[in-house]
C-alpha cells in the first residue's frame, strides 16, 4: 500500500510540475487558417514561448497594473503568438512588421506605429500575416498593444490536417 501512495503522490507532483511548466513557459498553439502559408500549413502545432519577451504580469481588472518580469523587446521578422483584441480566448500568429515608433504603409495611408514606453499599456506592435490571403492581422484589427503578447512562436511540434 505504501508504494502504491509513492507511486500517485509522484504522479500527483510530476502533473503539477507540468501544468505550471506548460502555463509558465511553453504553450502549444494549432495553426487553423492559411495566413502562416508557405511556412507554416493549417494543422500544425507551434511551441511557443512564453518567455521570449518576459513573462506577462496583471493585466486588464487585477490588482496589478501590466507588466513583463525580464522584459525583453519583440524584434522586427519574430512569429508573435498574441491574443486577438476583438475576439476573446482566440490566439493569433503574425510576423512583427513595425516595432513602436516605426512608420507603415497601409492602403495609401501612412501610420506611425505609436510607441507608450513607461505606460501601463506598454507599447504597439505591426503584426502581419506571411500570405497575402483574407487573415486576421494587423490590417483588419490596427496596432497591437504589448499587453496581448503572449510569446514568439518557435518551431513546429507536429503537423496533423485539420479535417
Amino acid at each position: 500500500m505504501r508504494t502504491i501512495a509513492k507511486f500517485l503522490l509522484a504522479l500527483v507532483v510530476a502533473l503539477v510540475l507540468m501544468l505550471c511548466f506548460r502555463a509558465l513557459a511553453f504553450t502549444i498553439y494549432v495553426v487553423e487558417g492559411t495566413g502562416l502559408q508557405p511556412e507554416y500549413q493549417p494543422g500544425d502545432r507551434v511551441l511557443v514561448n512564453r518567455w521570449s519577451y518576459g513573462l506577462r504580469v496583471g493585466g486588464d481588472g487585477g490588482l496589478f497594473g501590466y507588466g513583463r518580469l525580464g522584459r525583453r523587446p519583440v524584434k522586427r521578422g519574430d512569429l508573435v503568438a498574441f491574443e486577438n483584441p476583438r475576439n476573446t480566448g482566440e490566439v493569433l500568429i503574425c510576423r512583427c512588421k513595425a516595432l513602436p515608433g516605426d512608420t507603415v504603409q497601409h492602403e495609401s495611408l501612412t501610420l506611425t506605429v505609436p510607441s507608450l514606453k513607461n505606460c501601463d499599456d506598454g507599447d504597439y506592435y505591426w503584426l502581419e500575416a506571411i500570405g497575402a490571403g483574407n487573415a486576421t492581422d494587423s490590417r483588419s484589427l490596427g496596432f497591437i498593444p504589448e499587453k496581448l503578447i503572449i510569446g514568439r512562436a518557435t518551431t513546429v511540434i507536429y503537423s496533423l490536417p485539420l479535417w
